[in-house]
């Protein structure tokens, strides 16, 4: 499947940009990662700008994923399940990171699927590092690879 990585923030030199350095590179064929810059003002400006530009990096017809604490939190199986769905979609993917103040209303509006990560809040980069992870991981699981070990706990 090949997806784009929209995210807000930018890698300094560091544990996450490494970890999802060593994820992506896994991955066949590897994320598109798009960087957008951080935004200033009120947190609500904030939001507005970033989902802005957020919308604004989209491909036309992108199936638009949001990492977002309130969306699903599938099982590894089930994201196999849907990447394969979003796969025959035949559109591009995209997933959306927002920065420190989460993502715009406007970009979940947008979103045709809401992704959590689980009820725990994590920094936003190393969000970039966890999907991508899970990504490698649905791709071994739809594959039989023997990476995923799903008789485990």
């Amino acid at each position: 499947m090949k997806a784009r990585l929209l995210a807000v923030g930018r890698f300094k030199s560091g544990a996450e940009g490494a970890l999802f350095a060593q994820y992506n590179a896994r991955l066949r064929p590897p994320l598109d990662l798009v960087e957008l810059a951080d935004a200033a003002g009120s947190p609500p400006e904030i939001r507005r700008r970033e989902g802005a530009s957020i919308l604004a990096a989209l491909p036309a017809n992108a199936l638009l994923v949001a990492l977002d604490l309130g969306g699903a939190a599938p099982s590894s199986e089930a994201l196999a399940a849907l990447t394969s769905r979003w796969e025959e979609a035949a559109r591009p993917v995209c997933f959306a990171i927002g920065g420190a103040e989460g993502l715009d209303e406007a970009v979940t509006r947008r979103a045709e699927h809401r992704l959590s990560l689980g009820p725990l809040t994590w920094p936003h980069l190393l969000v970039r590092a966890l999907l991508t992870e899970q990504l490698f991981r649905a791709q071994c699981i739809r594959t039989n690879h023997p990476y995923h070990r799903a008789w485990r706990p």
